[in-house]
């Protein structure tokens, strides 16, 4: 039976949006086939179509009538809904839209940096079977595009649409959030939509409010300034101009070039004056040491009959900063940026049996250039399969002074929150999952401030109350110390860590599955399923299901030794891959820390080193990349990196 009731609530301003001609109701990107919508809570509906215009909703066996107000918005409230689907909505007025196939379920938004955007094609080559699987109708994304406005909150966005998993369209989705919604469709059965909302690079302070932002004065005065157009727009001219020219120049000094008819991709060309480098590598280490510019690498591969003619791939690891690769003279493929990987297809009849050359053309913008160490650098072709690290020739191209990046307005505060999150603000969420904190890594301490002002921010917009919020911590990264050492990256896990004070909030720890010579470690399988065992606790009151690992409670003082309680120990303390656990460090009265060692007891870690008579303080996984932090919980969750001494 059909209820009928009158409502009429308005919403956001709807800035920068033109009012529909003639009465023309209209949605938001975000009401289109295919839509989630939040289950067991009231839900908007909103658009815009002419002042005064009638609009009547229908759905789910409610007819729901309002009118526009003087600006030409409108809004609806549905009852709360069961999970289910797929049901068909009709919005009608002057004109009639109907949306069709929209589930009941639950919506998480992803938001953050790169680690968060990064998609499932990125990391395809580890879960080549699990992407086979995904055809699912009850996981759906809609990523919300990238885009900054500093002088108001946007009320819609430009684009986007709700995207059913399958082997092909996956490829697309957040790698972190779709193994994230597999996790929880799996364990409650559910629908899950993602609103994945990113932008690479991002610092926190993108994506807080204006009002927010007035508790950081500099954030706030940079959004002010931002907000000129003519300043953006000369910025923007100077940096596409500097950076023209640098290519310009650079193109035009190439030794490359320079001789009619003679190509350095020729695979006939004579290298006699060519010297050898071994690869993988970074430049500071050779007699690149200090270059920026065009550096041409070329090395000999010899192929058997087997391979010749087949279709094949060529990995070349990570490359700082920019490449274009050739084999056997022909282009296969470029990179414009050092962070993807370099994965480029051998087209059928290229190889040939014998010898072939294959020729990369790098450019070093700025800082040390180089093939990155520990990554895939291989040949394949059918069966066959060689290496390609080892010797290569090399010349100088051209060298170039340093080109300083472009004025990433994408990083100012404010506008990321402006256009990427104000016109997500109307929809009503499980909860929000947020990797980010590498573009904030240098500043830890006015992190303690502003990720606890992002997410009181954010559930004051959404007016949710205590949204579960879930933080992905710092995986490690670069080189390992030998010595226990002190840590930016470490400092800034505990400013991330010191965000769960707020309620209803849960961390996904990860310095036991980055990678040491990448920012964006490849590993967002294990991200998603820890996301998904605090979400049990935070979003899904679970309270059977171990959601973290061990987290430091207390120490106590005995003689020589110092022993810590635990948190979260779940069915017992292990050292995973070891007999004891390592990365302990332990400091007197001096605060000089050196190693120590533990060992398990219950649910407690003894920690000592002989030579400190008098201990005070110890660290766990207190590193950049704490390489032997292996203290875990038997249900396979690290336990979290803390330190005993005080912050101050």
């Amino acid at each position: 039976m059909k209820t009928r009731i009158l409502h009429f609530r308005t919403i956001l301003p709807a800035l920068l949006i033109a009012i529909p001609l003639h009465g023309q109701v209209r949605l938001p990107r975000l009401i289109s086939d295919g839509v989630v919508l939040q289950r067991d809570t009231e839900l908007k509906i909103w658009g815009w179509a002419s002042p005064g215009e009638i609009i009547t909703v229908t759905f789910a066996g409610t007819e729901l009538t309002t009118s526009t107000d003087d600006s030409g918005e409108w809004l609806v409230m549905l009852p709360p809904m069961k999970a289910g689907g797929p049901q068909t909505m009709t919005i009608e007025s002057s004109n009639k839209i109907t949306v069709s196939d929209i589930m009941i379920g639950d919506v998480w938004l992803c938001s953050g940096q790169s680690n968060m955007e990064l998609p499932v094609r990125r990391v395809r080559p580890l879960y080549e079977a699990e992407i086979a699987a995904s055809e699912n109708n009850n996981i759906r994304s809609f990523t919300v595009p990238k885009m900054f406005v500093f002088k108001e909150p946007q009320s819609d966005l430009s684009g986007g649409r709700w995207t059913v998993a399958n082997p092909e369209t996956v490829l697309d989705f957040s790698a972190t959030g779709w193994f994230f919604a597999r996790e929880i469709h799996k364990k409650h059965g559910i629908t899950v939509g993602l609103l994945t909302s990113a932008f690479g690079g991002s610092p926190a302070e993108a994506w807080i409010s204006e009002e927010s932002l007035r508790e950081f004065p500099v954030h706030y005065d940079e959004l002010q300034r931002c907000k000129s157009d003519s300043l953006l727009a000369a910025i923007a001219e100077a940096d596409r101009k500097r950076i023209r020219e640098w290519y310009t120049q650079l193109a035009q000094a190439d030794a490359a070039y320079k001789t009619p008819g003679v190509q350095w991709h020729d695979p006939d060309l004579r290298t006699d004056d060519w010297k050898s480098i071994t690869v993988p590598g970074y430049w500071s280490a050779t007699e690149l040491k200090g270059i920026n510019g065009s550096v041409w690498f070329r090395k000999e591969i010899t192929v058997p009959a087997s391979a010749a003619g087949e279709p094949g791939s060529i990995n070349l690891g990570r490359i700082v900063d920019t490449d274009s690769a050739f084999l056997n003279g022909t282009f296969i493929g470029t990179v414009s940026y050092q962070y993807p990987p370099r994965r480029y297809t051998i087209p059928a009849g290229l190889l040939k049996e014998g010898s072939n050359i294959l020729t990369v053309r790098v450019i070093s913008n700025i800082g040390d250039g180089g093939f990155v160490p520990d990554k895939p650098y291989n040949l394949s072709a059918g069966s066959f399969t060689t290496s390609l690290e080892g010797q290569w020739k090399y010349k100088v191209g051209a060298v170039m002074p340093p080109l300083r990046g472009e004025t990433f307005f994408g990083y100012k505060p404010g506008g990321l929150y402006n256009a990427m999150i104000a016109p997500l603000l109307n929809c009503s969420l499980k909860g929000i999952l947020w990797y980010q904190g590498e573009s904030n890594a240098g500043r830890p301490d006015e992190y303690r401030s502003l990720l606890p002002a992002l997410i009181r921010d954010w559930r004051k917009s959404f007016g949710q109350g205590d949204l579960p919020f879930l933080v992905v911590q710092l995986p490690n990264f670069m080189e390992a110390s030998e010595d226990p050492p002190e840590s930016g990256w470490a400092m800034f896990r505990e400013a991330q860590t010191e965000a769960l004070k707020l309620p209803a909030t849960g961390m996904a720890v990860t310095y036991d599955i980055g990678e040491w010579n990448d920012i964006h470690p490849l590993n967002k399988k294990d991200v998603g399923i820890r996301l998904a065992l605090a979400a049990g606790k935070v979003a899904y009151e679970d309270d059977d299901t171990v959601f973290s690992g061990p987290t430091y409670r207390s120490m106590t003082v005995r003689g020589r030794k110092i022993i810590i309680s635990f948190d979260n120990t779940g069915s017992g303390l292990v050292a995973r891959g070891c007999r004891r656990p390592g990365h302990f460090a332990i400091a007197g009265e001096d605060m000089k820390f050196v190693w120590a060692k533990a060992r398990i007891r219950g649910d407690r870690v003894i920690v000592k080193n002989r030579k400190v008579r008098r201990p005070v303080a110890v660290r766990y996984a207190w590193a950049d990349n704490p390489v032997g932090a292996n203290l875990y919980n038997r249900e396979g969750l690290p336990a979290a990196p803390f330190r005993t001494d005080s912050r101050d």
